[in-house]
């Protein structure tokens, strides 16, 4: 999976132009997709946690969860240009729309996020007060809500990329949601792991667990499946990144099962390895997106194969239908 990707056959397009103008998207939108991941994967974490008491990794989950929060946000307006662009997005739900559905998914993710974080911060000598126990269950309700919303805020930003006309990401619609889920999961367990002791970390250490296994099989199948934007994927930087993503994420699963429980520096090798690993598979999938837009082939070739498949469909058809002589 390595090397440059070699020239292919001139595909028919326009004077050879390409067909689809390459995304104005920058890195920001690359790492707003691994902090929005991060931020979803932490919550659930921090939930858990809440749920067994183990205070120590909620506390750490939830703070991770609003920082990552607001680093997504912060990526996201400042690739926007304009602040003001955000709320504007919030004048109108469309649920036909990816873009609007995670604004409000964001929308609905955040607050609880925040108002959990933010109980988190409040000194010990004050807890034990009314006010304090009050907004401490209001917090925690508030939180495990955001908890739920939290698979949307992990998977709507694969819906968002492959519903656009680029190859690289439209033809890995179906597995790109599996792929985003197990990464965000895999990163947000493996920041629990580098918060907590290994006594507390158990929730994190299944939870990236299953995140890690689920992404890597979600990476194999999406390989396998690949028609003629394989060849993105399997050269250059792409492939360097993915390769690099697989074989952290790889070592990080292991890493999680045998040593975590067992070692704090363990623990904390295998949580930065996986967060390395997501990290490095969203850059991947998002460069590989933009690669593509640049030789039509990639557009032009599957469509053509989708026309001629539907036009021996038809002729088989009208073949079926025809009477006897």
């Amino acid at each position: 999976m390595t090397g440059d990707r070699p020239p292919g056959p001139d595909a028919p397009s326009y004077y050879g132009r390409p067909v689809l103008k390459t995304p104005v998207w920058e890195w920001k939108i690359a790492a707003y997709l691994f902090t929005g991941g991060l931020a979803a994967g932490t919550a659930v974490v921090a939930a858990g946690a809440d749920l067994v008491r183990a205070p120590r990794l909620r506390r750490g989950c939830w703070l991770g969860s609003f920082a990552a929060l607001l680093a997504s946000v912060g990526l996201l307006v400042g690739d926007l240009g304009r602040p003001e662009r955000f709320h504007h997005m919030l004048r109108v739900a469309k649920p036909t729309s990816p873009m609007s559905v995670g604004t409000w998914i964001l929308t609905a993710f955040g607050p609880g996020v925040g108002a959990a974080a933010v109980s988190e911060l409040v000194p010990a000598r004050w807890r034990s007060s009314w006010p304090a126990r009050l907004l401490r269950g209001l917090a925690r309700a508030l939180g495990l809500a955001s908890a739920a919303t939290a698979p949307g805020v992990a998977t709507y930003t694969a819906a968002l990329l492959s519903q656009t006309a680029v190859p690289g990401w439209h033809e890995v619609r179906e597995e790109l949601p599996f792929l985003f889920a197990g990464s965000a999961a895999a990163s947000g367990g493996g920041f629990g792991m580098l918060t907590a002791p290994p006594a507390e970390a158990r929730p994190a250490r299944v939870f990236a667990a299953a995140g890690a296994g689920g992404e890597l099989l979600a990476s194999r199948l999406m390989e396998r499946r690949m028609g003629l934007i394989r060849e993105v994927y399997e050269h250059g930087t792409v492939a360097r990144r993915r390769r690099a993503s697989e074989v952290l994420t790889a070592a990080g699963l292991a890493g999680t099962v045998l040593l975590a429980g067992r070692s704090r520096a363990g623990a904390a090798a295998s949580g930065i390895a996986l967060l390395t690993g997501s990290a490095l598979q969203r850059f991947g999938v998002f460069e590989a997106g933009v690669e593509s837009t640049r030789d039509p082939r990639y557009t032009v070739v599957p469509q053509r194969e989708r026309l001629d498949a539907a036009r021996r469909g038809s002729a088989v058809g009208d073949d079926v239908g025809r009477p006897a002589r």
